[in-house]
């Protein structure tokens, strides 16, 4: 086995993570925005015999001099199927060969479900996984449509039947700063945290094309807006990263509309999956109940091992 931490081919990294679906902390241009805000970045491309087997990105925190923290987080890529024994002498390499000086953290929190087998199990697990929602994508509208809770799809039906609007949003970081503007002062409201402002104009300008790297959608009701929703694209997926509205914008269930829309137009530019982000039935239960009524398969990742 061999890992190269240098030269990593990056337009054979984005093919792969194309090809497999992968999560958007294993995206190459993930990596680029974090990089753009100092934040270090390590990439892996690991080989057996000559064949590529996985890709792994990591982003590093380092204590100055007494050494650091590199998480590997919902990745690695893998490119071919592994036993879990195989699987488990990648991590080992990947920790022990990782470019980092002093005393060294390697934490993997892999994209694998709660329960299923693979390679990190004889290591010690310090966090539990979140919870997220998938939506399958490749299905027709129509099965789509018809997968959505009773109470989700009227609510949608009745969106569809009033004056509101959907409204695309530009992706010129003036055209859509306001939403994260308005996610932010939520963030201070509930004290909640999440990727700075800096990291999503960095994101979209990543690539040359922004329809590969953001979709926004606002819902208007006249003149006036009363509901938004911020999409990623990473690859042939995509995850909702933010959302914004008003007591207007609930009272005509704005989001059931938007996100309907969103699901259309994703699909449109190729999009296979959409993870709705994390589910939380204590703490944001109403949420968590709009997003599991999609129809999406409730996913519980495995946790981050040490």
């Amino acid at each position: 086995m061999k890992v190269h931490w240098e030269d990593v081919d990056l337009k054979a990294w984005d093919t792969a993570h194309a090809a497999a679906a992968a999560a958007l902390q294993q995206d190459s241009a993930y990596g680029v925005a974090m990089q753009k805000m100092g934040v270090p970045v390590l990439r892996a491309q690991l080989e057996v015999d000559g064949v590529r087997v996985a890709y792994a990105q990591f982003i590093v925190r380092r204590f100055g001099k007494l050494g650091a923290v590199a998480l590997c987080t919902r990745g690695p890529i893998w490119l071919t199927p592994l036993t879990p024994k195989e699987e488990f002498a990648v991590y080992a390499e990947l920790k022990k060969t990782i470019p980092l000086q002093g005393l060294r953290f390697v934490l993997f929190t892999p994209e694998i479900s709660q329960g299923q087998s693979h390679g990190l199990h004889p290591w010690r697990r310090v966090m539990t996984g979140l919870s997220t929602v998938m939506i399958d994508l490749t299905p027709s509208m129509e099965v789509l449509r018809a997968q959505l809770d009773r109470r989700w799809r009227h609510r949608l039906v009745g969106g569809e039947a009033s004056e509101m609007t959907i409204h695309r949003v530009g992706t010129n970081p003036g055209q859509f700063r306001w939403v994260l503007e308005a996610e932010m002062q939520q963030r201070s409201d509930k004290g909640l945290e999440g990727l700075p402002l800096e990291f999503f104009e960095h994101y979209v300008a990543s690539r040359p094309n922004t329809a590969k790297t953001i979709l926004t959608l606002r819902a208007d009701l006249g003149r006036d807006r009363i509901a938004a929703m911020m999409f990623l694209i990473h690859g042939e997926a995509a995850i909702y990263h933010v959302g914004w509205t008003t007591e207007q914008g609930r009272d005509y269930h704005a989001h059931n509309l938007i996100l309907w829309k969103a699901i259309e137009e994703l699909k449109s530019r190729g999009i296979r999956r959409l993870d709705l982000g994390g589910v939380n039935t204590i703490r944001s239960a109403g949420i968590a109940r709009f997003k599991m009524s999609t129809g999406g398969e409730v996913l519980t990742l495995a946790g981050t091992y040490f």
